[in-house]
């Protein structure tokens, strides 16, 4: 049988630790940059943030190739890290920390399960379920044209029977938007035309290959927790993204900031119940994450605080090549 050690010392290994230390890297440089240049644009932020989900998946088997004495004994004593010496010491002489080590790789192996993948399953099975197939609503002007302004085709709209609000859209061949007669009732003409404009930018969003790349890419590095949590960031990038192109086709960011009151979680509610306003008491540690993104989203939308585009190539350039540098000392 294996032991740790003889797995840390496989390629396999070596790809597991080293893409683990170079995710962190790169995440802790480009949350730096992002700083250091005032960049708050969620579009320009989100590229950014792709570095530490492409680069950690490429880095070793390029170092690799470009100096294969990399992994050698010599070339770690003279590394900046080697994180081989860490995995061999033992805390009190008996709990080894590369199994520690595994142990994380593997909780975050199943958050990744059941709270990304097995979700994204469901909503793909649960979009074209016959329950939720709803009313067929007549075309929109409206809609025609947004999704002519982003170059896709016109979405259908389903009414769906529920007194809870909800709103959601399948982005498959033949994009849908489902609505519910309770968010119906509980927006104005303005602030719905907002939700679906912002529905409508996630559909456009799709597809783009870069961001199914980006999916597939989070599958490949389901074990480490560092892409877990950069994902995240980035999909919460990714609806203030569709925030700001809802915006340019409503030209009514208030009213969008209305709509996304709708969907605050408190702990009777379910998910995507309306509440009116947040309170922190009781509330579950995700449902309180969950409001305090629609509150981030809502008050820059509210404040016109939407982000100045900038020239990001050179900022970009220099913290990829930033990262390069350091992680191929870093084993």
């Amino acid at each position: 049988m294996m032991n740790l050690s003889t797995f840390f010392n496989s390629y396999a290994g070596m790809f597991a630790a080293q893409s683990f230390c170079h995710s962190l890297i790169a995440a802790v440089v480009t949350d730096r940059a992002l700083h250091a240049w005032k960049i708050h644009d969620p579009l320009i932020r989100q590229r950014f943030r792709l570095i530490v989900i492409f680069f950690p998946i490429l880095s070793f088997p390029l170092y690799q190739l470009i100096d294969p004495t990399r992994s050698t004994a010599l070339f770690r004593i003279a590394s900046l890290f080697d994180i081989n010496r860490w995995l061999s010491i033992e805390i009190f002489g008996i709990v080894p920390v590369s199994l520690l080590f595994l142990l994380i790789l593997a909780f975050s192996a199943l958050v990744f399960l059941f709270q990304e993948l097995f979700p994204v399953i469901k909503h793909v099975l649960e979009s074209r379920s016959p329950e939720q197939v709803g009313t067929l609503q007549g075309t929109d002007p409206f809609i025609e044209q947004a999704a002519q302004s982003l170059e896709i085709r016109p979405p259908s709209v389903f009414l769906i029977d529920d007194a809870e609000p909800i709103l959601f859209s399948s982005t498959g061949k033949d994009a849908v938007v489902y609505i519910s007669h309770g968010l119906q009732e509980n927006l104005t003409p303005e602030q719905l035309r907002a939700a679906i404009a912002h529905e409508i930018a996630h559909i456009a969003r799709s597809r783009r290959p870069l961001l199914i790349l980006v999916f597939f890419l989070r599958i490949v590095m389901f074990f480490n927790p560092v892409v877990l949590m950069k994902f995240r960031k980035i999909v919460r990038d990714e609806e203030k993204i569709c925030d700001d192109i809802a915006v340019s086709l409503t030209h009514d960011p208030k009213a969008l900031a209305a709509a996304l009151k709708t969907f605050y979680q408190t702990p009777d509610d379910g998910p995507l119940r309306s509440s009116g306003r947040t309170s922190t008491r009781d509330v579950s540690l995700e449902d309180f994450g969950h409001n305090l993104h629609l509150e981030s989203r809502i008050q820059r939308l509210e404040t016109g605080d939407l982000g100045n585009r900038i020239d990001w190539l050179v900022p970009f350039t220099i913290t990829l090549l930033t990262v390069t540098a350091v992680c191929y000392y870093i084993v």
